[in-house]
């Protein structure tokens, strides 16, 4: 088969027959050799992305304001013929774009890691048999199986279709479902919401299921040139926009302080005003926190691998924050409180191996086309089926089968035996077969069969309920589900996971408050609930009927209050996550198609790599494992990146404040520069070293339990403080030192400068006493004291001394600075402490009034 230049309308008015033949293809599907083959002329069936080259990520770190000044006052300073001041700007250029190449380059390779643990996968159909597949092998001629939750993943002409309802609002905008049929059209479309008989690539499938012929890859489908149109249009994160309007505020701030103190320069000192220009642009550079792009980079792509190693993989690395922000996290039963390693545990029925008959007549092991069934309530009943029973489905075909419906809360399956005779067969919800079935085999009742089944809920089992009839039909439709007899109950047991209750303990340290969202009955979620400790008694739990019958104000009272709830359909769950996210940040977890409207409406979506293809879609993290302990544990990963983040923050900013203005105001009153450029860059470069293992730190207890951690306005009063306290302390050390000459007080003010940054740093690390704190990380450690021991040491030798311009200090003078930045750090130390408890008191006057 070769390339043809068509599109999806020109098959709109073929048959199905015929367009298998036009692509050389059978109801059968490709052979293997043939499907490889057609890979070789087509290509992989994936939307080409522009992958991102190292020399696109190093042009990036020159994008910067820091850079931009940096390299003006290297210009300035090589006109000006200060050659070697020149040289070592340019080289601090240098060193600041490797630093960011090396660590955005890192967390671009982090995610193309990361994403090779995404499953996608596809059911086709190859040499008779269905297989799965890895949805880019897919070729123009494969026939794809596809179900309720499933994204198309080529462009399809339909071959077949059962209920299906396909959702392709993201092709025509339109979120009205809508069917498909399998007749050719009598006329070419014009549009593709008037293509019946198509199945669009990127579509979801809502209900039912659809076979399909793929006559068009991803790329040459509808969305794939859609997809050519908007390459490298880029989203920015709201967290990336935050930090880069932060960054411009502080740029702005600091420009107008240069620039008035310029203009008060050039009125009182009109002498070496270049190299005054050159200090003014040093002093800007040091003020800014250019080191932050790299500490958050670093911080966030070194999270997103540590969670990947607890098998949390992160889509987008901005989503650490979201998760680190959850304050409610709502998750689904199976699977993630319950091991859904199903097993059958009683059969309540008169006939029990008739039961489990029925149970496997409406199930796909009565498709011989499926060699690998994947519903956990069907591979139970198998294993519970003895051989007799296995070997009487020989005996039976199948002849129409509508899947399980999300509303109905069952499947039902026309079969027919040896002798012709047809049976209908629905199986599901207790509840729903019983409004299905007017009498009941073997003389039960239907009260006894109600107290079973609220008994057997009571006990954490899952039950599936059987009723059939006869009949004389082909096909079925929703006028032959009713007049059903009653046949039994199979209840399983899904045990619960061992991490269940620690998941629970550790989300309520976190502050972070779990509700159960499921499906199943009131008393199976109830005694789940009530097991794990989530609630006190396995009555606490309302259900969507009840919901449903709620003014609004009540029904948001009970979102807020009721931690478990009980058969809930996809509209509702979406209703309680909307509710609850006018107070918190939600976070939803699932993997079902009924989750998919929850999950686009969370904060934060997580789902289960085994989840449906359009819940993956949706989310922003996907986890590997399915337990709710490893998204716990993810949330408490998100708020240490982020309570390191603030300590970066918050030392760097209180700090550079209080020199930057110290040092620009002594200026106006002294004849020569108080620290010259270089010294200030050197300054800024030695203190960003530990700086950035900032992100590497321990974090207290307490400040995991509150999220929202990336609070600018909350830091401002302590930054104000901490430049204050930073800035008496300059002006105490000028007064010491300005009559020991020009290199000495340049000297000794380096000196102090870094070490007093460095000590701060250990103060901020912690809202207690330092000493009561936590250790702090090795590699914190390590790079303060590096950084302290070349801050000591480079006065003394010949390189400081002839190239960076120091004078060798005397002993006296150095220890009575080491006490001036001990002062500073107790003082400091007091400050937050003091700033600390009044937050607190006012924090618990709010929660008293």
């Amino acid at each position: 088969m070769s390339k043809k230049a068509l599109d999806f309308r020109d098959y709109t008015i073929k048959s199905f027959s015929e367009t298998l033949q036009e692509l050389n293809s059978s109801l059968k599907g490709l052979t293997e050799e043939e499907a490889t083959k057609r890979l070789a002329t087509f290509g992989f069936n994936e939307i080409p992305s522009k992958k991102i080259q190292w020399f696109e990520v190093l042009l990036r770190q020159f994008k910067s304001p820091f850079c931009y000044l940096l390299l003006i006052a290297g210009l300035i300073a090589l006109l000006i013929g200060e050659e070697i001041d020149s040289a070592f700007i340019f080289l601090f250029v240098f060193i600041n774009v490797v630093l960011g190449f090396i660590q955005e380059f890192r967390a671009e390779k982090a995610i193309q890691y990361l994403k090779k643990f995404l499953d996608s996968r596809v059911k086709v159909i190859r040499e008779g048999e269905e297989k799965i597949i890895e949805k880019k092998y897919l070729v123009p001629g494969d026939i794809v199986v596809l179900k309720a939750g499933d994204i198309a993943p080529a462009e399809l002409r339909v071959i077949e279709v059962k209920n299906l309802t396909v959702d392709e609002s993201v092709l025509t905008g339109e979120s009205k479902t809508v069917s498909k049929i399998v007749e050719p059209l009598k006329e070419k479309t014009k549009e593709i919401f008037e293509a019946k008989n198509i199945i669009f690539a990127g579509t979801s499938i809502v209900s039912g299921e659809v076979k399909g012929v793929v006559i068009f890859n991803i790329k040459d489908s509808s969305i794939g040139r859609i997809a050519k149109l908007v390459e490298g249009v880029g989203r920015e994160s709201a967290y990336a926009k935050e930090l880069l309007d932060f960054s411009k505020l502080i740029l702005k701030i600091v420009i107008v302080s240069i620039a008035t103190i310029f203009v008060l320069k050039l009125i009182t000192h009109r002498e070496n005003i270049l190299d005054f220009l050159i200090f003014c642009i040093a002093l800007i550079v040091s003020i800014l926190p250019e080191a932050l792009p790299t500490v958050v980079v670093f911080s966030l792509s070194r999270g997103a691998m540590r969670l990947a190693k607890k098998k949390v993989v992160v889509k987008r690395l901005s989503a650490i924050e979201d998760l680190g922000n959850i304050k409610i996290l709502c998750s689904d039963k199976t699977g993630t409180l319950t091991e859904n390693k199903l097993a059958v545990d009683s059969i309540y029925s008169a006939d029990p191996e008739k039961t489990l008959l029925f149970g496997l007549l409406s199930s796909d092991f009565l498709k011989p086309a499926i060699k690998n069934v994947d519903n956990a309530f069907d591979i139970s009943i198998y294993q519970k089926a003895n051989e007799k029973i296995k070997n009487q489905l020989k005996n039976y075909q199948l002849v129409f089968d509508n899947p399980f419906d999300l509303k109905k809360l069952f499947n039902s399956a026309l079969v027919k035996n040896e002798a012709n005779k047809k049976l209908l067969i629905i199986k599901g919800a207790p509840e729903k077969i019983l409004e299905k079935s007017i009498s009941f085999e073997g003389g039960f009742s239907k009260e006894a069969v109600e107290e079973k089944i609220k008994l057997e809920g009571k006990s954490g089992k899952r039950v599936l309920a059987i009723a059939y009839k006869e009949t004389n039909k082909e096909t079925i439709d929703e006028s032959d589900e009713k007049d059903f007899k009653f046949l039994g109950l199979i209840s399983f047991v899904d045990p619960l996971k061992k991490t269940a209750k620690g998941a629970i303990r550790l989300a309520e340290k976190l502050g972070v408050r779990v509700k159960l969202i499921t499906g199943d009955s009131r008393e199976v979620a109830g005694y789940v609930g009530y097991q794990i400790g989530l609630i006190k008694n396995p009555e606490e739990v309302i259900t969507g009927k009840e919901l449903e019958a709620l003014e609004q104000k009540d029904f948001e009272q009970k979102c807020e209050e009721i931690d478990v709830f009980a058969r809930i359909a996809p509209e509702m769950k979406y209703k309680i996550v909307e509710t609850l996210q006018k107070k918190y940040e939600v976070g939803f977890l699932g993997e079902g198609i009924n989750d998919a409207p929850a999950l686009k409406a969370a904060n934060v979506a997580i789902a289960v790599n085994t989840a449906a293809d359009i819940s993956r879609e949706v989310a922003d993290i996907i986890l590997l494992e399915n337990d709710l302990n490893v998204i716990v544990e993810g949330i408490s990963q998100g708020r240490k990146i982020f309570a390191n983040l603030n300590k970066y923050i918050k030392t760097t900013l209180a700090s550079n404040f209080g020199n930057f203005y110290s040092i620009a105001t002594i200026s106006l009153f002294i004849p020569f520069l108080p620290m010259l450029p270089l010294q200030i860059l050197l300054v800024n470069l030695l203190s960003d070293f530990p700086m950035i293992a900032v992100a590497t730190d321990q974090v207290e207890t307490e400040e995991l339990k509150r999220p929202k951690m990336y609070e600018m306005k909350k830091m401002i009063s302590l930054i104000i403080r901490l430049a204050l306290v930073s800035t008496i302390f300059d002006f105490i050390f000028f007064a010491i030192f300005y009559k020991t000459g020009e290199k000495n007080l340049q000297t000794l003010w380096f000196i102090e400068s870094i070490l007093t940054e460095l000590f701060l740093i250990f103060s901020l690390r912690t809202n207690k006493p330092f000493f009561k704190t936590i250790r702090p990380s090795y590699l914190l450690l390590t790079l303060a004291a590096l950084a302290s021991l070349v801050t000591l040491l480079l006065p003394f030798t010949n390189f400081g001394i002839s190239v960076l311009h120091f004078q060798t200090p005397a002993l006296k003078s150095i220890l009575l600075v080491l006490s001036l930045v001990i002062a500073y750090f107790f003082v400091s130390e007091f400050v937050k402490l003091r700033y600390c408890q009044l937050a607190s008191n006012k924090n618990q006057h709010k929660l008293n009034s």
